[in-house]
């Protein structure tokens, strides 16, 4: 295990009729507040109103920044900035799900900022301050309410990256299952296969020692994969609705990955595939992961095997580490496929036309991954696998 410092400074509000103690939370932090937030969804199950009524109570000011796109755009981010700065916004508060609080981190940043805040994407520049924010997450899946992690796309360029910075951590997040209601089974889906693949990017790592914190992942995939079968049959479930929401803010906020460096490399080039088709990031997920695995079993297949038998129940006896873990894998494709998640490119349309640009964009940053670091060859492997 590696020596680490922990931080996270974000206060996690849980549970059903939260959405209340934002009369408690945001006059902390000044009465000029834009609210960001997504599509029409809050406004037809009347969490829009709910916000709306109580920030009115406490004598807000409220400006608003509809529109946030499901893989967030840097034209929105620049949009919410020049707000700030034009209305001397004071606090922001995203309302939705990981995009609208990726797309407010950046503003929130950018909002303290004389250059472009695509500047912080693709690190040219790194922020020194930022506005407060807060969330009301609607989404459980990118675990970004209690993390200081963002991803943005520019989709002029075709370019989506991930950054982060401690001054963008929520001040405060409230998480109310109830407000989780209303996903769709596809978007709950994706969601799903989000929170796993954030586990297995912690999971497959090169560092000694962490039992403890291997017990933790495994502890949330073998809860989600109990417990997602049974939330897409009844999507209106709050028990259900409400340990998949917890898992989603475990699986990314700090905590099992004390001590190791993840991969990441999967996120990465499925970073590549939704900048240029605009696929859900879950899909492309749930299409890329079990195929970057069969890529690097050989890496460490032992790690493989662990994963097979702790958390899949695959038998070990008389087989080799790669076909047990080979076998693990197999059993993480049908899971996703029975739960409705893609399993090919083609389920989007995607062919092999545009492949020297996925590749090019996966490779932008330098070679992904920590577990393996891929080449231009691995990855252009990984995407014809997955064709």
């Amino acid at each position: 295990m590696r020596n680490f410092e922990f931080y996270n400074p974000t206060k996690l509000i849980f549970g059903k009729g939260q959405v209340e103690k934002l009369r408690y939370e945001v006059p902390k932090y000044g009465k000029k507040v834009l609210l960001v937030y997504g599509g029409g969804s809050i406004k037809r199950n009347g969490l829009y109103d709910q916000v709306v009524k109580i920030l009115k109570e406490i004598g807000s000011e409220i400006f608003e920044l509809p529109g946030v796109e499901p893989n967030p755009r840097i034209s929105t981010v620049r949009k919410g900035v020049d707000l700030c700065k034009s209305e001397g916004i004071e606090f922001l508060l995203a309302v939705g799900g990981g995009s609208v609080i990726d797309c407010t981190k950046a503003i929130a940043a950018g909002a303290k900022y004389d250059g472009d805040p695509w500047d912080f994407v693709t690190k040219k520049a790194f922020p020194s301050d930022a506005l407060p924010l807060g969330t009301i997450l609607t989404l459980a899946a990118t675990g970004s309410e209690m993390n200081a992690g963002s991803v943005i796309t520019n989709w002029e360029t075709n370019e989506k990256y991930g950054w982060g910075s401690e001054h963008v951590y929520p001040k405060f997040s409230i998480l109310d299952p109830v407000n989780t209601f209303t996903v769709p089974k596809d978007q709950t889906v994706y969601g799903i296969v989000d929170i796993m693949a954030h586990v297995f990017e912690h999971y497959f790592h090169l560092d000694e020692n962490t039992p403890l914190q291997d017990r933790w992942c495994e502890s949330i995939l073998q809860t989600v994969i109990e417990t997602a079968p049974k939330l897409i049959e009844d999507l209106e479930n709050y028990e259900y609705r409400e340990t998949i929401l917890y898992c989603g803010t475990m699986a990314l906020n700090g905590m099992v990955s004390m001590g190791f460096e993840g991969d990441w490399g999967t996120h990465d080039i499925e970073h590549s595939v939704s900048a240029i088709y605009d696929i859900p990031h879950g899909g492309g997920l749930a299409i890329l992961f079990p195929n970057w695995m069969k890529h690097n079993l050989s890496v460490k297949p032992e790690r493989f095997k662990q994963l097979a038998i702790r958390v899949f129940g695959v038998d070990a006896t008389g087989k080799t580490d790669e076909e047990v873990g080979l076998e693990g894998i197999h059993k993480l494709r049908e899971f996703w496929n029975s739960i409705g998640a893609p399993s090919r490119l083609a389920d989007y349309g995607i062919d092999d036309q545009k492949m020297d640009m996925l590749v090019d964009r996966a490779m932008r940053e330098g070679g992904p991954g920590v577990f393996k670091k891929l080449t231009a060859e691995d990855v252009e492997a990984i995407y014809r696998a997955s064709l």
